[in-house]
């Protein structure tokens, strides 16, 4: 009824993108840190960060991996850590702010799934980047779902290399008390689906909510799947 091999016990979700529409409140957030940061630094010639540089360089990463990974595309190695943490932070205000001013909205095709692999006897886990993880599952009703949660903070305190490394997907596994080919991951960013890949999980579900190439990414990152909204799963 989920989709997924009979020999799946537990579900690894993300969080923005997968369960929440928050993708977008970061995307736009990141989108003023560094057009900001970007506009002091060459006020003349700057250009203007895009969907598509979310979409390559930081969406799934740990927020100071995130930063160094977009500045290095736009060729500017020579930022020190403090601006690398200024960014990350401005960022972040930016986000909370609209999420407390805003709140946000679970996709309702996601609900549907986690009702369903509940009833199903799925067990379920969020694994995230995000250090908002706890707040966002809470804004969006989603805490009741969700038996154990990986996030940006968890990463920080055991020392852990971001996605595309597997170790937040490795520690989910590790606290649901079971091996990674017996779990399914959910990912909507590339460099999730390719620590899933790294962390040879038994199946690797994305989802494609941006269109474009965004599929045929995923299915060459190592996707098993790429569907455009989680329900879509349940009667497969």
């Amino acid at each position: 009824m989920l989709g997924l091999p009979e020999s799946t016990s537990v579900a690894l979700f993300d969080l923005d993108g997968v369960l929440t529409s928050t993708a977008v409140l970061h995307r736009n957030a990141w989108k003023q840190a560094f057009d900001a940061f970007l506009s002091e630094r060459d006020p003349e010639n700057w250009v203007p960060f895009t969907e598509q540089d979310y979409l390559d360089h930081v969406d799934g990463r740990p927020r100071d991996d995130g930063v160094r990974a977009f500045l290095h595309s736009r060729q500017i190695d020579d930022v020190d850590e403090e601006t690398v943490a200024a960014i990350g932070t401005g960022k972040n205000a930016e986000f909370v702010s609209t999420l407390e001013t805003n709140g946000v909205d679970p996709y309702p095709g996601s609900v549907r799934y986690l009702e369903a692999a509940r009833a199903a006897g799925l067990r379920i886990a969020v694994v995230t980047s995000s250090k908002n993880g706890a707040a966002v599952l809470d804004a969006a009703d989603l805490t009741k779902f969700v038996e154990v949660r990986v996030d940006g903070l968890d990463i920080v305190a055991k020392g852990l290399r971001g996605k595309p490394a597997p170790d937040s997907f490795l520690l989910g596994a590790e606290l649901m008390g079971v091996t990674p080919d017996k779990a399914v991951v959910f990912e909507d960013a590339i460099s999730g689906v390719e620590a899933a890949v790294a962390g040879k999980f038994g199946y690797v579900v994305a989802i494609d909510r941006v269109g474009g190439g965004q599929a045929a990414a995923m299915r060459s990152a190592g996707a098993d799947r790429v569907v455009n909204d989680l329900d879509e799963l349940v009667s497969a």
